[in-house]
């Protein structure tokens, strides 16, 4: 296991100590650019590995300790990671292959960053987690604190969806809800600040990303995509983009897979958005991404916010990759076509991947050729109102076989024999 030597600006290089994961990089805010700090190691990590014998034996992320911040017996698990990668051939949009991370403990890919995050919060000596979260990290955080006994508080707001908050209280987490989305930065910053909070996901703007160390679970993404395909990565990595701690981590788990010599490129990476902060960013040329305001919410809160950060910037501009705006109607689309046509029901951010994917095959950015895997990151079960939305009332049927025929027809275009 590599041992962490410091915490480093993803944007300039400037190294913090281990502990100052509740900070960003001083210099980069100052220069009107705040940039979060990824995890720096003593050595390379996989170091004298060799590639196709497991990092370990964990069936869990875990398994690959050789490249994370602790050893898989000190993990904070719940079992997370291994996650089944599929080929989508019915969704008519060429080599793509999804990573379904609706399998996780909480069903969804934030099991990553808080079974990393959790881990090192023990060894920190950390008495409360703190999260703000409108659901996935949320509940991730709450999961994990509870399998690692220590309280946990999640800030939410009015409005989210009623399954996710459900959840975390259902792990025991102490709920609290606010009127206004910014006071959840404010309180959280309260109790990190002054009572020593130990927090796992952003709460200072402008944001700047996660939890370094939980997100370094992100980077086993990387890994297993590598191995599924016999260490031969994909053309394109699509995801669905809010801050970008997940294609961070990802762009950094093939990165040193590269430096290790294991594969020989890194996919370019696409970011599907909501807001268009990326999308302008890349356009401009700018080196801090502009906040850009929608004129009603998304229906996908959990990449809903306003502006993106440098970390993801920064992965669209060295992997060569690009950014989409994605709109409510076509993650309405994509939900409902995932569901009828692979059997797998994503939230509605995790359709956002889908649609940018056929925006980009069309216009030629993605050629026909190229292999995409698109990250699904959540299981719609935590918010099904897009399927409520998108399909008619079930019919109620009262009477013989001819009644339930003529109903089948009516509702659903069903003609038997």
């Amino acid at each position: 296991m590599p041992v962490p030597s410091a915490l480093v600006c993803v944007r300039c290089g400037a190294r913090q100590p281990v502990d100052h994961y509740a900070e960003d990089c001083p210099a980069c805010r100052t220069k009107g650019v705040p940039a979060n700090l990824t995890v720096a190691y003593g050595q390379r990590p996989g170091e004298g590995l060799k590639r196709n014998v497991p990092s370990g034996s964990a069936r869990s992320m875990w398994r690959w300790h050789d490249f994370l911040h602790a050893t898989a017996e000190e993990a904070v698990t719940l079992g997370e990671g291994n996650t089944p990668l599929l080929p989508a051939p019915e969704l008519g949009l060429g080599d793509v292959w999804i990573k379904d991370e609706s399998r996780n403990p909480t069903w969804s890919f934030k099991d990553r960053l808080g079974s990393g995050a959790l881990t090192m919060a023990k060894r920190f000596g950390a008495k409360v987690i703190a999260s703000s979260s409108s659901g996935n990290a949320g509940a991730a955080a709450a999961a994990y604190a509870a399998k690692a006994g220590i309280p946990c508080i999640v800030f939410t707001f009015v409005g989210s969806a009623g399954p996710l908050v459900l959840q975390m209280r259902a792990y025991g987490a102490m709920v609290v809800t606010v009127a206004d989305k910014a006071d959840r930065w404010r309180l959280q910053s309260l109790g990190v600040r002054e009572l020593g909070w130990y927090p796992t996901s952003p709460f200072f703007g402008p944001v700047v990303g996660s939890n370094p160390y939980g997100m370094e679970g992100y980077k086993t993404i990387a890994f297993e995509i590598a191995e599924a395909f016999d260490w031969q990565p994909p053309d394109w990595c699509v995801l669905p983009v809010c801050y970008g701690d997940a294609l961070y981590g990802m762009w950094k788990g093939f990165e040193e897979l590269k430096a290790l010599g294991w594969i020989d490129r890194i996919p370019r990476f696409v970011a599907a958005e909501v807001s268009g902060s990326l999308p302008a960013a890349l356009s401009s040329g700018d080196s801090m991404p502009p906040e850009v305001a929608r004129n009603a919410p998304s229906i996908a809160t959990s990449i809903g916010a306003a502006q993106a950060t440098v970390q993801a910037l920064d992965v669209l501009r060295r992997s060569r990759g690009t950014a989409v705006t994605v709109g409510d109607d076509e993650m309405r689309r994509w939900v409902v076509a995932l569901a009828a046509k692979e059997g797998i029901w994503p939230e509605a951010s995790s359709a956002a991947p889908f649609a940018a994917i056929e925006r980009l095959r069309a216009e030629g950015t993605i050629n026909p050729h190229e292999r995409c895997v698109a990250l699904l990151t959540a299981s719609g079960l935590k918010d099904p109102g897009p399927i409520e939305s998108s399909l008619p009332e079930p019919p109620l049927v009262t009477g013989g076989l001819p009644d339930l025929l003529a109903a089948l027809k009516n509702a659903y275009g069903f003609a038997h024999g």
